[in-house]
């Protein structure tokens, strides 16, 4: 058994408010105790999303409630909320610019208004965008305009992590996050139809392999694991839909993965294709230090990286009960997680109570 510190997922979707039938800060958060994260940031692409006061506020209750591990929420601008966000800041994890492949009023698509918000927002709470290809370079320069620094969410292309590697060869203040869904899936995991490969992976629909940024080519797959040092944190993506709405007609974006982030890394490691203090720098380490987080005094999580088993969504806590990586076979389970002190999830089962959780910026 092995013992690693409490591990930060900043890059969440729990879907509260206005979409509890697919998570809530209750079963997301149990996901997370049960993925070996004691801290989640959510996202504000909510309903209705986090963009003022009062959405803020509610969604900010309803964690108070719920939560069974540390959590903080996003703060997501707008193309005229620059002025009213300063005043809500030292409550928020961050500020959230989407930039790309996004719908309704979090959606970006004037560079002033960026400008805005680089201006207006206190220079101790991180920025973090959704920028892809052209919009990234362009969100880069806006940055170096500002001398701000920029969080770059889900990196999953090859020109996207060679240019942010420019970026800070050139002393660019710019810090980057890969989801495990692009270092693990590719365009050739989607399939119509398929088979099991050697009992090992399985494949995925065209509905169900929807996500944004979309899964990229075995290529670009590669070029995130050749420039692992330019990667600075590991983030789930956690974005729960339920099959009956991936397998319909409009299938949402997104895949669940507060549970296997963990598993499929240990496995990389036990492959040789990381080392656990890559691991820990990239969930617990540059989180910490680039979100300016608290110590949790008292956390740990402990790990057996010897146990063999296969991903199984119906054995997960998040209320989607799917996986992309069903039946994928990893090396390494979460024996337990201790919040201050005492256990919060030991043996497959959670134990820390709805409300539990605190407040990272309280």
């Amino acid at each position: 058994m092995i013992q690693l510190p409490g591990l930060i997922d900043i890059h969440t979707h729990l879907r509260e408010p206005g979409a509890t039938h697919k998570e809530d800060f209750d079963t997301g958060t149990a996901a997370a105790l049960a993925g070996g994260f004691t801290v989640v940031l959510a996202m504000p692409n909510t309903q209705p999303p986090l963009v003022n006061a009062a959405a803020f506020n509610t969604a900010l209750q309803a964690a108070r409630r719920k939560a069974r591990c540390d959590y903080g929420l996003y703060l997501g601008a707008t193309l005229d909320n620059a002025a009213e966000l300063p005043a809500l800041a030292p409550r928020a994890a961050a500020l959230k610019l989407y930039l790309d492949a996004t719908y309704g009023p979090l959606l970006l698509d004037d560079t002033q208004a960026w400008r805005a918000h680089f201006t207006r927002w206190p220079p101790n709470r991180p920025i973090v965008a959704h920028a892809e290809r052209q919009t990234l370079a362009a969100l880069l320069f806006i940055a170096a305009l500002h001398d701000r620094p920029v969080h770059i969410a889900h990196v999953a292309r090859r020109e996207e992590i060679l240019l942010i590697r420019a970026a800070k060869e050139k002393g660019l203040p710019v810090t980057c996050e890969v989801c495990p869904h692009h270092l693990f899936l590719t365009t050739e995991d989607v399939q119509d139809s398929g088979s099991r490969e050697s009992g090992i992976r399985g494949w995925l629909s065209p509905s169900r392999g929807e996500v944004r940024p979309r899964l990229a080519s075995p290529a670009d797959r590669a070029a995130l694991w050749d420039n692992l040092d330019v990667i600075d944190c590991f983030a789930s993506d956690h974005a729960p839909h339920l099959l009956s709405e991936k397998d319909g007609p409009h299938p949402p974006p997104g895949f669940p993965g507060l549970e296997t982030t963990l598993p499929l890394l240990l496995t990389a490691v036990h492959e040789g294709r990381l080392t656990l203090e890559d691991v820990v720098a990239r969930l617990y380490h540059n989180p910490r230090r680039i979100f300016g987080l608290p110590e949790q005094p008292e956390t740990w999580i402990e790990v057996d990286p010897d146990a063999a088993y296969e991903i199984r969504g119906a054995d997960q806590y998040t209320r989607c009960g799917w996986t992309p990586f069903e039946g994928w076979r990893v090396r390494g389970r979460l024996a337990r997680v201790v919040l201050r002190g005492r256990d919060a999830f030991r043996d497959g089962k959670v134990l820390a109570p709805p409300g539990s959780g605190k407040n990272v910026r309280n």
